[in-house]
């Protein structure tokens, strides 16, 4: 019986013992397990921001060796040196030059020094060439009968057409350009809301819609390339929006741009405000071709006088006339 009793005991002991040690062992693991354990938001978070530091620095190299390689071809297509060299000893550029000069070039498309040389020299060289032909044709296959002032003043506005020919030229890219932009700003709002809405950052949904509207728009292409490049660098992504707005010099942009400002400021959706803008932006190209069609009758009013009315009259009073020739009228 005192053997049994202490096996008893010794068996009790050994469970005390064992259910001890586990319970010791289930509070160290309990204790040591969050801290052994890792944050999966932080995990995720930091894999997120090494993927976009590497994605950033694939970005940096592409649109260094993009530069680069226009460094090397600006180079090569640098000014002649005679027209460099007169722009710059006649100072043209303080005397035919300002910042709206430069503007005009900017949204035209017209960018770097290369353009703005060849504007000053052709504003300088122009009015000589226009002149030179006005008073051949006015003292040498005009009539004589002209008298030498009459010939002379027909020289001098010659002259003075050939000093606004280049501000003509210029005028009239940078609005051709700007209707191109028009008719393809609304399809590009268009896939921009579709690319936000699919869960892309603006930059690379302006990537994406620059690739898909160079078919329709090379300049609007153009301008999101750069837009997208100045995202990148550009320490304000505000002032990368600006200057979408100052290159284009469009109303329907500035208020696109507006909104993008507004919406990362204010952190509002976006796209919904790309959704109501490309409305409006359709609303406005639809009443300006309605506009244009409302306009056709008054412009068509005199070519059909000068070149319909007779011919119809011709048709129908032929029968008659000749109906009356025969009759011996």
């Amino acid at each position: 019986m005192l053997s049994l009793g202490l096996e008893n005991a010794q068996t009790t002991t050994l469970l005390i013992a064992g259910a001890s040690a586990l319970a010791v062992f289930a509070t160290i693991v309990s204790l040591t397990l969050p801290l052994l354990g890792r944050d999966e938001l932080a995990y995720r978070m930091k894999s997120v921001a090494l993927e976009r530091d590497k994605i950033r620095a694939k970005e940096r190299a592409r649109l260094t060796a993009e530069k680069n390689n226009r460094n090397q071809k600006v180079t090569k297509a640098e000014p002649k040196a005679l027209v460099k060299g007169l722009v710059d000893s006649l100072n043209l550029k303080t005397a035919l030059a300002d910042e709206n000069t430069l503007k005009q070039l900017e949204q035209a498309g017209l960018r770097g020094p290369n353009p703005l040389f060849i504007f000053l020299f052709m504003r300088f060289v122009m009015p000589i060439v226009f002149f030179i032909a006005g008073a051949f044709y006015m003292f040498v296959l005009g009539d004589p009968e002209h008298g030498t002032m009459t010939k002379l003043l027909v020289s001098l506005m010659s002259a003075y057409a050939g000093f606004y020919a280049p501000i003509l030229f210029v005028k009239n890219k940078l609005k051709g350009r700007q209707a191109e932009i028009q008719r393809a700003w609304p399809d590009a709002l268009d896939l921009t809301l579709i690319c936000v809405e699919s869960g892309m950052s603006i930059e690379a949904a302006f990537r994406r819609v620059s690739e898909e509207i160079g078919k329709q728009s090379i300049a609007l292409a153009e301008e999101l390339v750069l837009t997208t490049a100045e995202l990148s660098f550009l320490p304000d992504r505000r002032m990368a929006y600006e200057n979408l707005a100052k290159r284009t010099g469009m109303e329907t942009v500035k208020n696109v741009i507006t909104a993008l400002v507004q919406a990362e400021r204010y952190g509002t959706p976006l796209g919904t405000a790309l959704r109501v803008l490309s409305a409006e932006n359709r609303e406005i190209r639809m009443m300006a071709a309605e506009t244009k069609a409302a306009a056709l009758p008054p412009k068509l009013t005199v070519p059909m006088i000068l070149f319909f009315l007779p011919v119809l009259f011709a048709v129908v009073l032929t029968p008659a006339i000749m109906q009356a020739s025969g009759s011996g009228f």
